[in-house]
């Protein structure tokens, strides 16, 4: 059994257009299915605006879904509210795309990462909440002296590992990390994804990495899906979906990764138009207005996830 099992999930934000303001949906999430596995790493990428970050947002009840359900250690977490909601909080946590926003600038460290403690009523007394949060602050690569700090005073990756610190608090088997190094320097970048190896390994955490660098996902997932207008369009193996990608988006977007060998260059897929509009996507497959092989078909007729090599699916009617 899985521990998270995401089945049919949608988000569907109302909106209004025009002079005289008529009523649509923006499909953010569009009938997505996923699982993770225990300790396993499943990474999300796909162009800005796809869904990404929504996604992991309403797997984790910080967006509530429109529809679809969601299964965390065999339990179905999506009708839950209030007090039982958050019971169930301490099993899944987030870990936020900007190391700046992410932090109340009033709070010491130590109260950041204690207010978790609180909540969930994590540790009896003083003493042995001050001693939890020297231990967080260890795990992440931070010292005592700097609990007694506010976050103005540490470097972006300095700020993650606190933002890391309090996901781990509350000892979660899942984390929903949302970007976690995309505004980091390349190498606090590497610093970070080697912590969270690390800590994986120690914990046995298993990790939704949302990100739309390939290679930073490559690099840290056993498992990449890619994501398109609200839809999974591919999924499998890391390896083999950098490798050998299936769908013809999934081979556009890695078209476009620098490669230090000038041998092994590949040729560069430049796809046409712009990304359609959620609010009013195309008919049949979402890609096939900038697909460079769609034919008659995949206008008309949407593409289900299908097994082209085992463990290796992709949403597409051409795909071999």
């Amino acid at each position: 059994m899985p521990l998270l099992d995401v089945k049919n999930l949608k988000v569907h934000f109302p909106v209004t257009r025009g002079l005289f303001g008529v009523k649509a949906r923006l499909k953010a999430v569009d009938d997505v299915s996923l699982t993770v596995d225990s300790g396993e790493t499943l990474g999300l990428v796909g162009e800005s605006g796809c869904g990404k970050t929504t996604l992991g947002r309403a797997i984790i009840r910080l967006i509530e879904p429109t529809a679809g359900t969601v299964f965390f250690d065999g339990e179905e977490i999506s009708s839950f509210k209030g007090a039982e909601l958050r019971i169930r909080r301490r099993k899944f946590q987030m870990i936020f795309q900007d190391p700046y926003g992410s932090l109340n600038p009033r709070m010491l460290v130590q109260e950041i990462i204690g207010e978790a403690l609180d909540v969930h009523s994590l540790a009896n007394g003083f003493g042995a909440r001050r001693k939890r949060i020297l231990e967080l602050l260890e795990a992440v690569g931070l010292n005592a002296a700097q609990a007694e700090r506010y976050p103005h005073e540490f470097s972006g990756g300095q700020r993650q590992r606190i933002g890391i610190a309090r996901a781990l608090a509350v000892s979660p088997k899942l984390i929903v990390c949302d970007e976690p190094v995309s505004a980091l320097d390349v190498s606090v970048q590497a610093q970070i994804i080697n912590l969270l190896q690390d800590l994986q390994r120690q914990h046995g955490l298993a990790y939704l990495f949302i990100a739309h660098d390939l290679a930073v996902v490559e690099h840290i997932s056993h498992r990449v899906a890619v994501m398109y207008l609200g839809k999974i369009v591919e999924i499998g193996q890391a390896k083999e979906v950098v490798g050998a990608p299936k769908h013809p988006y999934t081979q556009a977007l890695i078209s476009a990764v620098p490669v230090v060998d000038p041998a092994s260059k590949r040729p560069r897929i430049i796809l046409p138009g712009d990304v359609p509009s959620p609010i009013d996507p195309p008919s049949g497959c979402p890609f096939h207005p900038r697909c460079p092989i769609a034919e008659a078909r995949c206008r008309a007729e949407i593409p289900n996830l299908r097994e082209i090599t085992p463990g290796h699916w992709a949403a597409c009617h051409l795909a071999t």
